[in-house]
């Protein structure tokens, strides 16, 4: 709901053709002011005391014209934004957004309207623009002006842009890179590229602040930051030219009038306000309502640890048979069962999993023709007709969601694809899951059945890389704290074999402690949660595992952060009714002891499963909380620990 409180004019600062409008945030301590300077608009943001973005430009350029010089202002008025929405599979199921919305509205020399749109919650600010005319009824976006622009001494965590065409078969860009870890603004990024949302940004002792961007549909590209000038200015920059082999455009074209995606700034003197944000769909709207057979839930998965010798019926058997006797809703059939099983074979392992309250997902290969990855299915979604046959058949033998890997890009026209199987797989009742994949903005509620993606460096590299394997607890803090915010993130946690193998003698060796791997569960989040765990699990792993287990949920009513530095550590609680599961990670390879203070647990006892000294395996306790909400944990060199409520 929008209600007008109060119309602003532009303040007189004294100056030829200087005017300003600000807005606050609800409770006053987070405020936005723009600033139209010599024809030039400009904004800054403030938190409290800390300057969070200096004098950072706006605008667009345009084929219709510029939106970033000649600008006249022609007026503003400010709305209260009050709204409450569900989150069916969220890491908050429940959320009452309030805000204050400015629209400040200026002309180029054309005539022609730009409205720029600054949303002001208490923590979180989103800014977008709106451009219509009278003469025209398309335009092309040719770049923007945008540019986030940080004060000296800011230090950041960025993940860098891939060069397009890299990788495996060519398939990157993926959001898959390591990132730099508090280096200060201005650092540029090895590849030349600049870096991919999201972007944590540290101002020293006083404050944090997370970029972002949201509400990215079919009509318009996914950005990026570009690299920064010596000073700290980041620039938003489309996609290159070589992304998804060359195919689209990499500006956007759009009709009129056009509303562009949201770039989200989350500001809080901890990590709090950050992790716990939901900025990136408050902003947005469904697009379309989700499918009645559509459900959250945790899967088996063969191929993590058992690889593509595992695409074979006697083993997708098994992996059905763990996920009823540890009763998780999915199994994910992997890669290459279009060869290996055939359809006809598929189909009746859907039946055999139906049979045991298990439901079927299916990976897909998104070509096309815009990379070498070679494993099929291929060819069966990038085109309507296609597609659509394929959904149709999906859905006749009963599959409920699909994985789709190998995307490589940002463009426009590759956002359509997106949105295309999206769409299409609501209609068929199938929920969607993406793999080498940009970052979701605002999918979880624009589009009902995205349950999830990749976007990040996942579990697959365990098996892949013994130095990725080492880092693994490290990464965790930098994953929960620095990537899962914005979006569900499809990581594939709790591994619990000693080796990332099917075989116990061979393979990559695990560094962290059982803790840590059954902690990822609740630290990672993501709306379908697809576990490393293999039929080991029952020989090796004590009933309280398995317990926790069965029981652990996949999505959430409530998230909190608790404590935790990217690179260091991290504790976060989430609730499920009116059960808390609180889980810790140490990244670090020394002893670590946490004072925690978790007043929502104030006085009860729970139950712990931690770390022993100097052991891999894992303990088991009931802890009481004391009555001030005080707690010590005792975590291993890249240990774990997860606190919860039995049922």
């Amino acid at each position: 709901m929008k209600i007008p409180f109060y119309c602003s004019a532009a303040i007189a600062l004294g100056f030829a053709n200087l005017s300003a409008y600000e807005v606050k945030s609800p409770e006053g301590s987070l405020q936005v002011d723009l600033e139209l300077d010599g024809g030039k608009l400009y904004y800054e943001v403030n938190y409290k005391d800390t300057l969070v973005l200096e004098k950072s430009p706006l605008g667009l350029e345009t084929s219709i014209g510029s939106f970033a010089s000649g600008l006249k202002e022609d007026g503003s008025e400010i709305l209260l934004i009050e709204e409450s929405y569900e989150l069916p599979h969220g890491k908050v199921s429940q959320v009452d957004y309030v805000a204050n919305e400015l629209t400040a509205r200026y002309r180029n020399v054309n005539g022609d309207l730009m409205e720029v749109l600054v949303r002001v919650a208490d923590h979180d600010a989103a800014f977008a623009y709106r451009i219509s005319s009278e003469e025209n009824v398309r335009l092309i976006v040719e770049s923007e002006a945008t540019g986030f622009d940080f004060p000296a001494g800011t230090t950041a965590f960025l993940s860098q842009q891939a060069k397009a065409g890299t990788g495996w078969m060519g398939t990157k860009p993926s959001y898959e890179e390591g990132y730099l870890m508090d280096v200060p603004v201005g650092t540029t990024a090895p590849s030349g590229l600049g870096f991919t949302y999201p972007g944590l940004f540290r101002f020293g002792e006083d404050a944090w602040a997370m970029v972002s961007e949201t509400g990215v549909s079919s009509k318009y590209a996914g950005t990026r930051l570009g690299n920064p000038t010596e000073d700290g200015l980041y620039l938003v920059t489309f996609p290159e030219p070589d992304e998804n082999g060359g195919i689209g455009a990499s500006t956007v074209a759009s009709s009129l009038p056009m509303t562009t995606p949201w770039r989200t700034i989350t500001v809080g003197e901890t990590l709090a306000p950050i992790v716990e944000s939901t900025v990136a769909t408050d902003v947005v709207e469904p697009l379309y309502e989700g499918a009645a057979s559509l459900k959250p839930g945790r899967a088996t998965w063969s191929w993590l640890l058992w690889q593509d010798q595992s695409m074979n019926e006697k083993d997708q058997r098994t992996f059905i048979d763990l996920a009823a006797d540890i009763g998780f809703e999915y199994i994910l059939i992997d890669a290459l069962w279009d060869g290996n099983l055939g359809r006809e074979k598929l189909a009746e392992l859907v039946a055999y999993a139906n049979s045991k309250d298990v439901d079927v997902l299916l990976w897909y290969n998104s070509n096309g023709y815009w990379n070498n990855a070679p494993q099929g299915p291929r060819n069966r979604l990038d085109s309507a007709p296609a597609r659509q046959q394929e959904m149709a058949w999906l859905q006749s033998i009963g599959v409920k969601g699909l994985k789709v890997d190998f995307f490589g890009g940002d463009k426009q026209v590759t956002m359509k694809l997106y949105e295309d199987i999206l769409t299409d797989g609501n209609r068929y009742g199938l929920n969607m899951n993406f793999h080498g994949a940009t970052l979701p903005r605002g999918w979880e509620r624009m589009y009902p059945n995205h349950m999830t993606s990749e976007a990040v460096t996942a579990s697959e590299n365990l098996v892949f890389s013994q130095g990725f394997a080492d880092g693994e607890a490290w990464r965790s803090t930098v994953m929960t704290l620095v990537r899962n915010p914005v979006a569900a993130m499809d990581y594939g946690p709790v591994v619990l074999n000693n080796r990332f193998s099917g075989d116990p003698e061979s393979g990559n060796i695990r560094r962290t402690t059982d803790a840590f791997q059954l902690a990822t569960s609740v630290l990672f989040f993501s709306g379908i949660q697809h576990y490393g765990i293999t039929p080991r699990v029952f020989e090796e792993q004590p009933e309280y595992v398995i317990d926790f287990l069965r029981e652990v949920p996949a999505v959430w009513d409530e998230t909190r952060f608790v404590d935790g530095y990217p690179g260091k550590h991290v504790v976060l609680a989430r609730r499920s009714g009116d059960r808390w599961y609180l889980a810790a990670s140490n990244g670090e390879d020394s002893e670590k002891t946490l004072s925690l203070n978790v007043p929502f647990l104030a006085g009860e006892t729970l139950s712990l499963i931690h770390d022993k000294a100097g052991e891999q395996r894992s303990g088991f306790s009931e802890v009481s909380v004391q009555a001030d909400g005080q707690i010590t944990l005792s975590l291993e060199p890249q240990g774990g620990a997860v606190l919860f409520h039995q049922k």
